[in-house]
């Protein structure tokens, strides 16, 4: 990776080049080659048989823009983001507020536990304590069995099966359901295929020791055992902190508006998640139910401000791979994983901690300060001036049109481009 000095002199002025020369800005510093520019200046994947092989029934692709956004600096080293995404002002934000924090303050991160989550259900116990003491007594048997018949190739490359832990549901009809967890290293794989077949190879010795019947045996993507952790301090003015952290309040106490804090932060995550080929479902269901596993649905990140410091707080499981799947398989995916420059799964989930709680931070500014409409339909503009149907010489005028209408009304609609884009037309030349 290219040094700190050279990145920051490469990434100014970056949003204004044209399409050619940010990707020969990114060649500079060293993200990609010549064989990656001419892959991304055709347009990716063209070849069906690709997406044959990926899914059932396959008659195309649905393409999604990939930009990155500049100015990351995580744990003291300076990050190129490629982010998959359709949503207008996201790379941008993403980059703005990455610059903000970089100039004031710092990002970092940490990742907690190994190990992801299998559950084999019991849905109806006959005798409890019988079963729970007969897992607990043959957990290491179960153990060394899984891992020696379900997940060699896991064991011989550092990961496998951990632990195995028992809980207890109270169901409605008065009886109990048995669940077993299983707790497993899948290494830089997501591990879902895997701690799925350890699961259902261990249903059958289960049920022979203990008497009773397993129902479903299935992963959990609530991984509470390995937690990202991400933490952005930066030096603001009074204002502008004691604000951010009512608005961090406000998400906190009120699920209504944790729901729409919480999609900001995954508007920073998921673009990460997809371009590099993992499954943003799975992440976005982990991080929604691990926020609310006390009962209620609250805010994933928190701030507070004191002595002229603001201080945020993001934690979450974001489960990922940097194989398996179709990380390593799809070219596109391989190519966003190269310009990370990453060396473990674990560094791809901070990263996308970073850029999450970092976009959440830009969010909570914009709100508090000029409010949503300047700053993202300032950006949505141009997406209104194609739908209206404008030509690629009329967009930078009906765009000028918009922006002023914008500031005028402090809103602005697709009717609002139309009706410029009727009116302009409609002009003698000049």
């Amino acid at each position: 990776m290219s040094n700190k000095k050279n990145l920051d002199n490469l990434f100014s002025g970056f949003s204004k080049l044209d399409y050619q020369e940010r990707l020969f800005r990114l060649r500079e510093m060293g993200f990609i080659q010549d064989e990656d520019i001419a892959f991304l200046s055709t347009g990716g994947v063209k070849d069906i048989s690709l997406g044959e092989n990926f899914i059932e029934n396959a008659i195309g692709y649905f393409q999604l823009p990939m930009g990155v956004a500049t100015h990351f600096r995580i744990d003291g080293v300076d990050r190129l983001i490629p982010m998959a995404v359709e949503e207008t002002s996201i790379i941008a934000a993403a980059s703005k507020s990455a610059k903000w924090v970089k100039e004031n303050g710092e990002i970092k991160t940490s990742v907690t536990g190994d190990d992801i989550i299998g559950q084999i259900q019991l849905a109806k116990i006959k005798d409890f304590p019988r079963f729970e003491n007969v897992i607990l007594k043959n957990k290491d048997h179960f153990i060394t069995i899984a891992n020696r018949d379900a997940v060699a190739s896991l064991v011989a490359r550092g990961g496998g099966v951990r632990d195995i832990q028992v809980r207890k549901i109270m169901r409605p009809d008065g009886h109990f359901m048995g669940i077993v967890h299983v707790y497993m290293d899948p290494c830089e794989a997501m591990g879902a295929n895997l701690i799925n077949q350890v699961c259902e190879y261990l249903k059958k010795p289960i049920e022979e020791l203990t008497g009773e019947k397993v129902t479903m045996c299935i992963l959990s993507n609530l991984v509470d055992s390995k937690l990202t952790q991400v933490n952005i301090n930066i030096k603001v003015d009074t204002e502008l902190g004691e604000k951010i952290e009512e608005a961090s309040l406000f998400a906190e106490l009120d699920p209504y508006r944790a729901a729409t804090n919480n999609k900001g932060i995954l508007n920073g995550i998921d673009p990460i998640v997809i371009a590099t080929g993992n499954d943003w479902r799975a992440v976005e269901a982990g991080m929604h139910a691990y926020t609310a596993r006390f009962g209620h649905y609250t805010s994933l990140s928190k701030w507070r401000f004191s002595k002229g410091i603001l201080s945020g707080e993001l934690k979450a499981p974001i489960i990922l791979g940097t194989v398996g799947g179709v990380t390593r398989l799809h070219p596109t995916s391989k190519l966003a994983l190269k310009i990370l420059d990453i060396d473990s799964s674990n560094d791809l989930s901070r990263i996308c901690g970073a850029v999450g709680l970092t976009q959440n931070l830009g969010a909570l500014r914009a709100l508090t300060t000029v409010g949503i409409i300047e700053g993202h339909m300032k950006l949505h503009i141009k997406n209104l001036s194609l739908g209206a149907g404008a030509t690629d010489s009329e967009i930078p005028i009906l765009q000028k049109k918009l922006e002023e209408i914008l500031v005028a009304r402090k809103r602005i609609t697709m009717s609002n481009a139309v009706e410029a884009l009727r009116e302009m037309r409609t002009m003698p030349p000049q």
